[in-house]
């Protein structure tokens, strides 16, 4: 049987960096991953181009059940120590929105700057790695690969959450935890679009492709300002995305589809201009004329000039386009779900090495963890962090 330091599972984001930074240490660390290709999340991430980290990533724009949890790891490896191993492989990029780094060219050059970072002696990649036993035998851990054992005194779990099965996302990870003891906290699909019951969906489809800048608030208060997409199954966008996290089923979200514009000032004073305008198209001056025509059809927007409109009219357009009350159906799943929200809970992970307080040698890196970021590199952010205070603690090769 081979012996080794260190055995990472998962060949993503996490898995990667960590094995980089241990064989930079001398530990001869073996990486296993089930799929064809390295970084298959990373490479169609952001569009294809990566949205590697963010720059006012910080511990509050992360949901888990213990929220202090991710405190360390990210004070201790930040965004800009990422930043500037991006520059040292001088791979140009670009800030999108808020505060979102994105790569100019391709999310390969990501994965090239990882698989340069682990070409080293020390550190061997194996894909198509099909694991049919993992135990712990005294102080090792025996891996059964491929028909052949592997064992290591460390063993860390990298291998993601349950979104997008067709890259490869299984449960392995969650229940190898089990098997060791941990508690998994409920998953489910998360940064995910939404579908819409039928009536709606249906009224809804013909502005499949339109986004609009809006404001989306979930039932317990948290808003986000960025855009939604109207697709043909439901909702989506940036705004949508991000309440995604938040919403629980059966409960309604609130859209404010003119945040930066008062509906009750603007038609007053376009009533005073324009009072034969009609008020299709005066309020298509701020939103898609098919927004416009589909609220009207269902009698939530009035077919009339705006010297017609009553003040009782404006208080309810006020409703419809500032509080437009929407209750999703459910969401799209893990198919097209960025990440997953729960796993191992954190209550039985050391927040500083990231080591089960159950196993010694046994570690949890990345998404496999109650810890799930926002959109817009947050999720990478933590697969870096993460990786980077395993890696720091896992005991030294000895002499």
């Amino acid at each position: 049987m081979k012996k080794i330091d260190v055995i990472i599972l998962g060949a993503g984001a996490a898995g990667l960096f960590c094995a980089s930074l241990a064989g930079k240490r001398g530990l001869n660390t073996l990486v296993l991953d089930n799929g064809k290709k390295l970084g298959r999340k990373i490479l169609m991430s952001g569009g294809g181009r990566c949205n590697f980290t963010n720059l006012y990533a910080e511990h509050s724009n992360y949901l888990s059940a213990n929220p202090h949890f991710c405190k360390s790891a990210l004070a201790r490896y930040t965004q800009w120590d990422f930043i500037e191993l991006v520059s040292k492989y001088k791979i140009p990029y670009h800030e999108k929105t808020l505060g979102q780094l994105f790569c100019d060219n391709s999310a390969q050059d990501i994965v090239d700057m990882l698989k340069s970072e682990c070409d080293s002696p020390h550190i061997s990649i194996k894909l198509r790695s099909e694991i049919t036993q993992v135990e712990k035998i005294d102080d090792e851990f025996i891996v059964t690969v491929n028909g052949s054992q592997v064992s290591a005194r460390s063993l860390i779990v990298a291998t993601g959450g349950l979104s997008m099965p067709a890259l490869g996302a299984t449960p392995f990870g969650y229940r190898l935890a089990e098997q060791f003891g941990h508690t998994i906290k409920p998953t489910r699909a998360a940064l995910v679009p939404f579908t819409l019951h039928k009536p709606l969906l249906e009224a809804l489809q013909v502005l499949s492709g339109i986004s609009v800048a809006a404001t989306v608030t979930s039932a317990n208060g948290t808003l986000f300002k960025e855009n939604i997409l109207f697709t043909h199954r439901g909702l989506s966008g940036p705004a949508i995305l991000q309440i995604s996290n938040y919403w629980e089923p059966g409960e309604y979200v609130s859209i404010n589809l003119l945040p930066d514009t008062d509906v009750d000032s603007y038609l007053t004073n376009e009533k005073q201009l324009h009072p034969n305008q009609s008020l299709k198209n005066t309020l298509s001056q701020l939103l898609p004329k098919r927004l416009i025509e589909v609220l009207q059809e269902r009698g939530q927007i009035p077919d009339c000039p705006l010297k017609q409109l009553t003040h009782a009219q404006i208080d309810a357009l006020h409703n419809t386009l500032h509080d437009w009350q929407v209750q999703p159906n459910g969401t799209e799943g893990y198919r097209t779900a960025e990440v997953t929200l729960g796993g191992v809970d954190t209550g039985e992970i050391s927040s500083k090495t990231m080591e089960s307080l159950k196993v010694t040698g046994l570690y949890f890196i990345g998404e496999v963890m109650d810890v799930t970021g926002w959109l817009g590199g947050y999720n990478f952010q933590w697969a870096w962090s993460s990786a980077a205070a395993c890696a720091e603690s896992l005991p030294s090769n000895p002499k």
